[in-house]
């Protein structure tokens, strides 16, 4: 499949544009959706980044990269920001950044791990923790008409599943499946026993790897590696295995 084109030249994509929060949103006690406006935001793709810089009255700088939660809508980027320990600007937006107040950010970033609206083919999405953030834009961006999504999530228990109200209305609408995988605790009836992602997680009925879903995978590195090689050994092609991932946070 072909590289998709990103929104913005390069100049656009590359410039720091002031962001300012106009909503907070808490998805779990450690992660809260930023929806901030921009001025003059050049649009996204679903999967795409963007860069997040926050300056002290010292000067001193720190950038790091979030996913974007949510497809284009104007000036609004939305963010999922999931606190991490001794983490100073994931605990910063987390906590301290109000309403009103402003960040610098830039982008979109990344062409690859990106999907676009009639795209053909099933499309599978597998999440660590918050590695989910990137796959709800894709989902968000769905359209009724769309192929069958299937979304399985790896979370450690109940209470770490971000989105949670959002995806159980996603599960019951045709076409979109939903999977919650939980490594250290399930809730009460749940059939699964706890466990990491494993080969029965990944394989059902029309989503083998001779029905050529486009497979996304985004979590921590280690998570990332262990289900591309699952999806590999079920017969997935590699070329149609695309992948993202982030530091050692998650389930």
């Amino acid at each position: 499949m072909a590289r998709a084109a990103v929104p913005g030249g390069l100049s656009a994509r590359r410039a720091w544009r002031e962001a300012t929060l106009v909503e907070r949103r808490p998805e779990t006690d450690s992660a809260v959706t930023l929806v901030l406006d921009v001025d003059g935001w050049p649009g996204h793709l679903p999967g795409q980044h963007v860069d997040v810089r926050l300056t002290a009255p010292d000067g001193y700088t720190a950038t790091r990269s979030y996913s974007v939660s949510a497809p284009e809508r104007g000036d609004r980027v939305e963010l999922t920001v999931q606190r991490v320990p001794d983490g100073e600007v994931s605990t910063f937006l987390a906590d301290g950044l109000a309403v009103g107040d402003a960040v610098r950010v830039r982008g979109p970033v990344g062409g690859w791990f990106v999907w676009r609206t009639g795209q053909p083919g099933p499309v599978l999405l597998v999440a660590g923790g918050s590695g989910v953030v990137p796959l709800m834009a894709i989902l968000r961006a769905r359209d009724p008409g769309a192929p069958p999504f299937r979304l399985v999530y790896s979370v450690r228990g109940p209470d770490d599943v971000i989105y949670r109200d959002e995806l159980a209305v996603l599960a019951a609408t045709e076409g979109v499946e939903v999977r919650l995988v939980h490594t250290r605790r399930a809730p009460d009836g749940h059939e699964r026993p706890v466990g990491r992602l494993r080969e029965s997680d990944l394989a059902a009925p029309g989503w083998t790897g001779e029905d050529a879903p486009t497979c996304y995978v985004c979590g921590p590195t280690g998570f990332v590696e262990g289900a591309a090689d699952l999806l590999v050994a079920l017969g997935h092609a590699a070329d149609r295995i695309r992948t993202e991932r982030f530091g050692p946070s998650g389930p």
